[in-house]
């Protein structure tokens, strides 16, 4: 990592103790003092630069603004193009307010069509998950709930003056030994088509996985759902992983998909097993072809909100490719206060179940939003690269009753901004706030720093690599989407730098692999 150009937004505040237990299952908490930040460059003895070399943004760029549709891609799939963020004046709106994201399905959705020799259509891409799929490098908080780095350098891909910031979100970090006991209800799709591609197989396999790391004071419950729903399996201790293997391994496909009587016996099981002094989750297990009762996530979760509210929380799985429903399965995991992940290898399930467990299973942090107020005297433009489906009206940062994002224990999100300065800017460029609710507590909290233009890297190569991926990853989602603002690239243009990155990275097994897939984007594409 450059150290001399990522700004650590190391927020000194003062902190008191949660009044729901240990520091290793309840969220630091911190006043409303101020954050400062770590005097980076000051420290380096760096003399104070000089103006940023910017244009403003040109009358000829459009304000792109797709519109957001639902299609039906080749062979079945069910997408919704989210549309593509266009770039807005400060001198309108200098606030951008969006709920954190943590979902990583869209990017491992592509993965499995540039696998199987396709390229994406552009109605499965979503940015935001395909930045936040990898790892990142900021620190992880000590003593408190989270910490907020931003960083910045001149775009590689662009020629018009723009930079990219950086915004990034730690969480803090639960360790597995102090995780909270879970109450697991696996609501399993057994329908027909889950025999399609072994997608009940590989959900066995995934199952087992989880299975070999619960402890004695987790218990698992199993619904399979076909035409009906139907209890498998009544909540069992994780001590007793031959009872829980075999229920798994006995499930076998039947009838349509009725996903709504699924999670309707899903919710009123895990109510029964509910554990005030633990996790409590639903995990849905689909390929989300809902075609019995209700089949829309507004209709299905309208019956179950409440649970939600009470603190029961939904994760998505999708399983299947060639009539997989990515609208039904993202939406419900937004609606149900979760996240959503697509698994197309066993190692894809491994790491969901296995490596990050803890953050899959432990929210920290409910209705989490963050804005970013830029400065009008220093930025010309700004344009928020991904999280079109998670807009916040500004208005609504600091409502409450808003429904926002959770973010579990040790996660980070990322958030790319494209910018246009004005010429000679140097200064703030923007302050990133931070908002959330306590999941013990209830307790709302804000925390917020700035980011200057001596903050930023003057090119793009001396910026921290870690940076440098996650813009290159941003731009391959561009391009999949078709976003006019990745007409200047290529796959080719892309495959060199990744393969770089990939050498410069070396032991990170999904760099490496983000570097193959690109490259075979390229072959395939011929672009």
């Amino acid at each position: 990592m450059n150290a001399k150009h990522l700004l650590v937004i190391t927020l000194v505040f003062m902190l008191m103790a949660s009044a729901c237990g240990g520091a290793a299952t309840t969220a630091p908490a911190a006043t409303a003092g101020p954050w400062v930040l770590s005097p980076i460059m000051e420290a380096t003895g760096a003399p104070y630069p000089a103006p940023l070399p910017t244009q403003p943004v040109s009358a000829a760029q459009p304000p792109y603004a797709l519109p957001l549709s639902t299609a039906t891609a080749p062979g079945g799939n069910t997408f919704q193009n989210p549309g593509v963020n266009p770039y807005v004046p400060t001198g309108a709106d200098h606030l951008s307010t969006f709920a954190l994201d943590v979902d990583t399905a869209s990017y491992t959705v592509a993965r499995r069509y540039v696998s199987d020799g396709n390229i994406p259509p552009a109605e499965a891409i979503r940015v935001e998950e395909f930045v936040n799929y990898f790892q990142q490098d900021y620190a992880a908080p000590p003593e408190t709930a989270f910490a907020l780095y931003a960083d910045g350098a001149p775009s590689p891909f662009q020629r018009d003056g723009t930079y990219i910031l950086r915004f990034g979100v730690q969480g803090y970090i639960v360790p597995e030994s102090q995780r909270k006991p879970a109450s697991l209800t696996f609501v399993i799709d057994v329908s027909g088509s889950m025999e399609m591609g072994n997608r009940l197989g590989l959900v066995k396999q995934s199952l087992q996985l989880l299975v070999d790391r619960l402890r004695p004071d987790d218990t698992v419950a199993i619904v399979a759902f076909g035409t009906e729903a139907r209890v498998v399996l009544n909540p069992t201790s994780g001590e007793d992983r031959a009872t829980l293997l075999n229920a798994i391994y006995g499930l076998r496909t039947e009838g349509a998909t009725n996903a709504e009587a699924g999670l309707r016996l899903g919710y009123r099981i895990a109510n029964l097993a509910y554990r005030a002094d633990g996790i409590n989750r639903v995990i849905l297990c689909s390929d989300g072809v809902a075609n019995v009762g209700a089949t829309g996530p507004e209709a299905i979760l309208e019956s179950i909100r409440g649970y939600a509210d009470a603190g029961i929380t939904l994760t998505t799985v999708g399983f299947g490719m060639g009539n997989f429903n990515d609208v039904l399965m993202e939406q419900l995991a937004d609606k149900g206060d979760g996240n959503y992940a697509y698994v197309d290898t066993l190692d894809e399930a491994r790491k969901l179940f296995v490596d990050d467990l803890t953050s899959t299973l432990q929210v920290i942090a409910l209705n989490t939003k963050a804005q970013v107020d830029f400065n009008p005297d220093v930025v010309e433009a700004y344009r928020l690269v991904g999280y079109e489906n998670r807009a916040v009206a500004d208005q609504d940062f600091r409502n409450n009753e808003v429904d926002a994002g959770e973010i579990g224990a040790g996660h980070t999100v990322t958030a790319l901004y494209a910018v246009h300065f004005k010429p000679a800017a140097q200064g703030r460029v923007a302050t990133l706030s931070l908002r959330w609710e306590d999941p013990q507590t209830h307790a709302v909290q804000e925390v917020n720093g700035n980011v200057n233009t001596w903050d930023i890297a003057p090119t793009f190569d001396s910026a921290s690599l870690r940076y440098q991926l996650d813009v290159v990853v941003a731009q391959y989602a561009e391009l999949l989407r078709h976003s006019p603002y990745a007409t200047e690239t290529t796959f080719d243009d892309l495959r060199v730098r990744a393969q770089r990155l990939a050498a410069q990275l070396a032991g990170d097994l999904d760099v490496s692999e983000f570097a193959q897939l690109v490259a075979r984007a390229s072959q395939i594409s011929g672009w």
